[in-house]
């Protein structure tokens, strides 16, 4: 079983930055994939950013340009900074972990970003 624990989120100011962490265990396979989702009210929950060990990154559109996901592969960590942010990212963000051999998908608890306008 593997466990996701997020922390960083919080209230921040459109134009500030945020940083989000999260920190992976348990049994976790080394071919893996981690990033972020997030779900606003009354919303779908969608991508955010994504990275696959040893690969690039992947963004929303919306985010490019603004966010900067990294892993430290060492900690099993992964970190979304978020940067020049906007009201509508305001969501719940969920941190995810993609297992690739056998295939399993782990999620977090979840994490409150509110950008206030």
């Amino acid at each position: 079983q593997v466990q996701l624990v997020e922390s960083g989120g919080g209230l921040v100011q459109t134009g500030g930055s945020l940083g989000l962490s999260c920190a992976a265990s348990g049994r976790i396979s080394s071919i893996n994939v981690m990033g972020w989702y997030r779900q606003a009210p009354g919303k779908q929950r969608e991508l955010v950013a994504t990275l696959a060990r040893g690969g690039s990154p992947d963004y929303a559109d919306s985010v490019k340009g603004r966010f900067t996901i990294t892993r430290d592969n060492t900690k099993n960590t992964v970190y979304l900074q978020m940067n020049s942010v906007k009201p509508e990212y305001t969501a719940v963000y969920y941190c995810n972990l993609k297992a690739m051999a056998p295939f399993v998908n782990y999620w977090g608890q979840g994490t409150q970003v509110t950008v206030s306008s």
